[in-house]
């Protein structure tokens, strides 16, 4: 059962930055399309940013777009979440999800988190001065 594990969260001021791991100990993670989602309190879980089996495309929300990036590194089995400027509405719980799917990501349905089969624990990031 691949098993996700999230790390890197914290509090950070406005205009800040951080980066986000996750991590499946024995699994091959570059046959997963992962996903970033995130949860504020009293809001729904929203899809962040998505990137394809062997990296072949990502997928943006529009709130993040220019700010955070997603990215994998195949010879530490993590894929990275890069997030740049960041502003207190981006306060959250950050999940990663997986599918070993071909076709997540190409499409609308990557920010779907009924897409995902297998879903981390959950970081938090906290924006605040």
């Amino acid at each position: 059962q691949l098993q996700l594990v999230e790390s890197g969260g914290g509090l950070v001021q406005p205009g800040g930055s951080l980066r986000l791991s996750c991590e499946a100990p024995g699994f091959t993670l570059n046959n997963y399309a992962i996903g970033w989602f995130r949860q504020a309190p009293g809001k729904e879980r929203e899809g962040v940013l998505c990137i394809s089996r062997s990296s072949a495309n990502t997928n943006y929300a529009d709130s993040v777009k220019g700010r955070f990036t997603i990215s994998r590194d195949n010879t530490k089995n993590t894929v990275y979440l890069q997030m740049n400027n960041l502003q207190p509405e981006d306060t959250a719980v950050y999940y990663c999800a997986a599918d070993e799917s071909s076709f997540l990501c190409w499409g609308a349905s990557w920010s779907r988190s009924e897409q995902y089969d297998y879903w981390g624990q959950g970081t938090q990031v906290t924006v605040s001065s």
